[in-house]
């Protein structure tokens, strides 16, 4: 997808400019913001069609602006951290992150990473003018209004992160059938993550306690999960 608009925000001035140069070289438009808060103000006048996040921020926490942006704005991010270690690339994960990629990267990869969430971002896009969204979904106890992405229980508004909401989306749209975790990743998180599969094992607890859908989101021991198909 060329000429999308890519919002870089990152403190480390070479790696910014590094980022953008070859962004740019590859016909994406970029700005750059060094730090958080100036990164939140690009966002509302830039209006990016990707975030490309530093974890490690001089005013704040990527983490935080993932969680702002999550709430607010509907992005993918791609976060850049130093960090190694598992937990903190699946906590960055369960904060909204699409992907992330490990300092010191390659420029190339960064690259190829963005444009296959561009592209799965452009065949959502394609996908849901095809198919017109259902006004509302009610299932039990539970009500999807999906043009307001909004989730009810018992008449009650239930705060879902996006990724809570898309994981939900897709189970309860393929009611009966088992997906693999692998599956999920790829279809909700839009790439095959390589390695820890936790991230979905965590997303579905909370969908569980959040709905009280203990007995409609059951696991398929041994391979995933499905959401039960209901009668009439």
């Amino acid at each position: 997808m060329n000429k999308a608009k890519i919002l870089i925000i990152e403190d480390d001035a070479p790696i910014a400019d590094l980022l953008s140069y070859g962004l740019s070289m590859e016909g994406f438009q970029t700005q750059i913001a060094g730090d958080g808060a100036a990164g939140m103000r690009e966002l509302e006048s830039f209006q990016p069609d990707l975030l490309l996040l530093d974890w490690m921020l001089p005013d704040q926490s990527g983490l935080d602006i993932c969680k702002k942006v999550t709430a607010n704005y509907n992005i993918p991010i791609f976060m850049i951290t130093a960090k190694s270690d598992i937990t903190d690339k699946v906590l960055g994960l369960e904060f909204g992150a699409d992907d992330y990629i490990t300092k010191p990267f390659d420029l190339r990869e960064v690259i190829a990473r963005i444009r296959t969430i561009l592209r799965r971002v452009e065949q959502a896009n394609n996908q849901e003018r095809k198919e017109p969204e259902q006004e509302v979904i009610r299932i039990r106890h539970i009500e999807i209004t999906e043009s307001e992405r909004l989730v009810q229980k018992e008449g009650q508004t239930v705060e879902l992160t996006p990724k809570e909401y898309d994981l939900l989306l897709m189970l309860i749209k393929h009611q009966g059938k088992t997906f693999t975790r692998a599956e999920l990743l790829d279809l909700v998180w839009g790439y095959h993550f390589v390695g820890d599969t936790r991230t979905v094992d965590t997303h579905i607890q909370r969908l569980r306690k959040k709905l009280d859908a203990n007995s409609l989101i059951t696991t398929v021991f041994g391979i995933g999960y499905k959401f039960e198909k209901l009668g009439g």
